[in-house]
């Protein structure tokens, strides 16, 4: 089966690692220009242009200029698609979360009863110890 194109839909675009990082980078709500991006990065400017367009075409990312710069700023609202499909496993965490919850729990349980029952045993025995 072939494998969709990075621009078909967010999914796409967001599945490779440094997109995700240009989408991490403009998150924090400031526009930034190619040149700082590409800082950040650490890669070539072709390489953060080229990232940048497929993440323009999906919408994920508004660019306009300013002068001679050509500020990018990210468009959040287009990541609610992915946004509502990891809602679909919210569930499926919350309850491993309370299953792993559970479990410690009563392992914690079972240590306080072990360290009480040797802590009594240990009295005890001096008790003994001091009887004889």
């Amino acid at each position: 089966m072939a494998r969709a194109a990075t621009t078909s839909d967010v999914f796409n675009a967001i599945a490779e690692p440094r997109r995700r990082e240009i989408v991490d980078l403009l998150s924090v709500g400031a526009e930034r220009d190619v040149t700082e991006l590409v800082l950040k990065l650490g890669l070539p400017q072709p390489a953060v242009s080229k990232h940048l367009g497929v993440l323009r075409k999906v919408g994920l990312v508004a660019v306009h200029k300013a002068g001679q710069r050509r500020l990018y700023r990210l468009n959040p609202r287009e990541l609610k698609p992915v946004h509502d499909w990891i809602q679909n496993f919210e569930q499926f965490w919350t309850d491993q979360l309370a299953s792993i919850k559970e479990v410690a729990e009563q392992k914690a349980k079972q240590l306080a009863a072990r360290d009480r029952a040797a802590s009594s045993q240990q009295l005890n025995s001096k008790e003994r110890n001091h009887g004889r």
